[in-house]
């Protein structure tokens, strides 16, 4: 189970909605398909890959919230109780804790990254809507000055023809070409 989670997420990582390696910035940055990618994703995966620092954190947080993480330590945590330590295990709950706050700090870290990028898309996303909603308010503007117009040429025609058949109507002879 471990070997095929793991070969799955490393041979078809961009296309498996369960695996969530495809969302490492390198990984997305090398894609081809970039331009499917929302604007704010490629920025904040840019972001993130040019900084070593974050790449460190990415790269921990990725395996931290692996199953292989977790085989390891069980395997490290019964070798460990079975082969050094006697019991109550003190040396291990030591290293477990600092492990833990460890990890509890990498995921505040990941947290707030994600909260940011969060941010970032939900700016982004407000400002094209907000563009979006000034061009169908001028297209719908546009829409109404265009339909005015027609409507005041039309009734203009329509105007223009009712005065030509009142004219013609009030001379008798002249509009009719059966009458001498």
């Amino acid at each position: 189970m471990a070997q095929q989670a793991g070969h799955q997420s490393t041979s078809t990582a961009g296309t498996l909605p369960h695996s969530r390696s495809y969302l490492r910035p390198t990984r997305l940055l090398s894609q081809s398909e970039r331009e499917k990618l929302h604007p704010s994703v490629l920025a904040e995966a840019e972001r993130r890959a040019a900084s070593i620092q974050l790449r460190v954190a990415d790269a921990i947080t990725a395996f931290a919230g692996s199953m292989n993480f977790v085989y390891l330590h069980i395997l490290l945590f019964a070798v460990w109780m079975l082969v050094f330590e006697q019991s109550p295990w003190p040396t291990l709950t030591l290293i477990v804790s600092l492990e833990a706050i460890f990890l509890s700090t990498f995921v505040m870290i990941g947290q707030n990254r994600q909260a940011a990028f969060q941010q970032v898309k939900a700016d982004h996303d407000y400002n094209a809507q907000e563009h979006l909603l000034e061009e169908n308010t001028d297209l719908t503007r546009a829409i109404h000055e265009l339909t005015a117009q027609i409507h005041h040429r039309v009734l203009a025609e329509v105007t223009a023809s009712a005065t030509r058949e009142a004219a013609a109507a009030s001379s008798p002879g002249q509009g009719d070409p059966t009458k001498p």
